[in-house]
């Protein structure tokens, strides 16, 4: 039995070897190692370290249902619009030994129906001014019907950071509240645009940028042009970009920013004489400055705030956030190809004499929180323009034509519920009135300007309301 039990072990042993150096013939297959994601709390909530490198990420972006209802001002104009918007947000960051290393990237798709296409009143500013103005930003690479619906792309924000270097698609330096609050806009200088910008830090909150900013890139308020009454000169368009200058603080108290712009036109006269003289091109400058502040009121609720700002320009109306036409409604164009009342940064007529417009706004805009998910935010601007210019579609028989020098007034409230955190459902009601400095012949329903014994009427202001619905979840 000791014999059969020692052979057996003998046998055991024996297999074990030779399974041992037949599995060492074999080819060895180690799993690769795992790369987890981890989390990036450097920048905030929500970034992630791209696997394999010191960049982090973060992916967010918004969608966007809204619907509008206003004043009907002809059988042409639909009473109601509908929109749907879809963001995208990319922010990559890393920290290299000259400070953070960012790329920022966000594009928008959005579908218009209605109301929101067949404007009555353009203005240079997202959402309406005016019930139905859609901000250039609403506007470019847009393919639509006959039937008022479209759909447009835009690249928003496209941008490096690095260092004090800010390059690519950014908001513009000159701009300070810009229209942070409410569904609508009023009238204030806010732009995205190509620029290329150097931002100073002092310590304390306090900096200072100079920029060079391309205003025919940008959306909202954009360069307004060229009138020539009684002569055909045009502009030929700029020899170099803004100039732009901000100084800013930021500090727990609130913000407060003073900023600057210059701007160059090449307007060509076109072979105008003057005395027998023939006239040559002109350039023309145009300037603005704005001065704003941003008071955090923790006194009243948490994250209620207040916005004061005020802005004054002269031969660069866009900084007001003026552009495409005057005022809503009947004073505005009906429909597409109708008569407009074009805003124009300056003015050039028969003699060749370069006039250039001026004007003035001023804007309050205040965020309450009634309770944690329960807010509202009221605001209202007013501006006040001297064109120096007047237009061959605007007045009647028997005036003598004046400028025109519009006085506007936008006043928007909304009440907003945030039952969970990311999603927004409100209600905001918009207003605007416009006052001209003399009456001018009405649009009609097809978008005409008849004289008044052919049907016509004469109008020297309007108002308009609208209404509007949102629901929009951000992530």
């Amino acid at each position: 039995m000791k014999s059969f039990v020692s052979a057996l072990g003998m046998a055991t042993a024996a297999f074990a070897v030779a399974t041992s150096a037949g599995a060492a013939d074999l080819p060895s297959r180690k799993a690769a190692p795992v790369e987890y994601v981890r989390v990036c709390s450097a920048y905030g909530a929500g970034f992630f370290y791209i696997p394999g490198t010191d960049t982090c990420l973060r992916v967010g972006g918004r969608v966007r249902a809204e619907y509008t209802v206003g004043s009907r001002f002809g059988d042409t104009n639909d009473s109601y619009g509908t929109r749907a918007r879809g963001r995208l947000n990319i922010d990559a960051r890393t920290a290299t030994a000259y400070g953070t290393l960012r790329t920022f990237f966000r594009y928008e798709l959005t579908n218009s129906t209605s109301f929101y296409n067949n404007t009555t009143s353009y203005g240079g500013n997202q959402g309406i001014v005016g019930p139905g103005n859609a901000r250039a930003s609403d506007r470019p690479t847009r393919f639509g019907d006959a039937f008022g619906n479209s759909t447009a792309s835009l690249v928003d924000l496209a941008f490096i950071q690095f260092g004090p270097i800010t390059a690519g698609r950014a908001q513009s330096f000159f701009d300070f509240y810009a229209n942070d609050l409410s569904f609508s806009t009023i009238r204030t200088a806010d732009s995205r645009l190509n620029l290329l910008a150097y931002t100073a830090t002092f310590g304390s909150g306090f900096s200072a940028t100079i920029s060079l900013e391309d205003r025919i890139s940008g959306t909202g308020g954009r360069e307004n042009g060229v009138v020539s009454p009684g002569s055909t000169a045009f502009l030929n368009g700029q020899n170099f970009p803004d100039v732009v200058a901000s100084l800013r603080v930021d500090q727990g108290w609130g913000s407060a920013q003073l900023s600057g712009a210059v701007t160059q036109r090449d307007v060509n006269m076109n072979g105008l004489a003057n005395a027998g003289v023939i006239l040559r091109n002109s350039d023309e400058w145009g300037w603005a400055v704005q001065g704003g502040v941003k008071i955090n009121l923790p006194m009243l609720a948490a994250g209620d705030h207040l916005f004061l700002q005020a802005a004054y320009a002269d031969g660069a109306l866009g900084y007001l956030g003026w552009g495409g036409q005057i005022g809503p409604g009947r004073l505005g164009s009906g429909v597409a190809g109708g008569s407009t009342l074009a805003i124009a940064d300056v003015s050039v007529d028969a003699l060749g004499r370069v006039k250039t417009a001026t004007g003035w706004s001023v804007v309050a805009a205040l965020r309450h929180f009634w309770t944690p998910t329960l807010r509202s935010e009221l605001v209202a601007s007013y501006s006040e323009l001297k064109l120096g210019y007047t237009l061959a579609n605007q007045g009647g028989t028997g005036l003598v034509a004046r400028p025109l020098d519009p006085k506007e007034l936008i006043v928007a409230g909304n009440l907003i519920w945030s039952p969970v955190s990311g999603l927004d459902i409100g209600v905001e009601v918009l207003y605007t009135r416009t006052d001209l400095r003399q009456p001018v012949l009405a649009v009609d329903n097809t978008g005409a300007r008849l004289a008044v014994g052919a049907g016509g009427r004469l109008i020297k202001n309007d108002d308009a309301w609208a209404g509007r619905l949102r629901i929009q979840r951000d992530f």
